[in-house]
């Protein structure tokens, strides 16, 4: 559990499970307001689904957003050797925000408080790049 590329592995493995929530929901909705997903042509045709079952798919693509930053930044910190103990303490601290962000996002989504613990996985992110850069210049 102590090297940097455990955390990045639980990250992708929760954005898995958001995938499988979000078929799990989406299915039986579509399914309730007859949408024929072979006849879908624009996005927008889904609004028609409940806010809570587009929550989890709203979320399940910002799991594709920002956390492609993290992606990058482990990677880096694993093969340049930059994977310090505070890296991999930060590292986990940014995968609970964004678990903590998703439940909040599909279960409750109170804008204010989704947005600080956004804000909180973005500083997290601020961190672990100041923490590549100190190593690549420093070393």
């Amino acid at each position: 559990m102590d090297t940097i590329l455990t955390p990045a592995l639980a990250l992708i493995c929760w954005t898995l499970v958001m995938w499988l929530w979000m078929y799990a929901t989406r299915i039986p909705a579509m399914q309730k307001a007859k949408i024929n997903p072979a006849k879908l042509q624009e996005k927008s045709e889904m609004d028609v689904l409940p806010k809570e079952v587009r929550r989890i798919a709203d979320n399940y693509n910002h799991l594709h957003e920002q956390p492609i930053i993290f992606y990058a930044l482990v990677f880096y910190a694993s093969l340049a050797g930059s994977d310090t103990t505070v890296m991999v303490y930060a590292a986990w601290g940014y995968v609970a925000l964004r678990i903590a962000h998703s439940l909040i996002q599909a279960l409750w989504n109170f804008i204010p408080v989704r947005f600080a613990v956004f804000m909180l996985s973005s500083l997290v992110l601020v961190l672990m790049a100041g923490i590549n850069v100190g190593a690549l210049l420093g070393g």
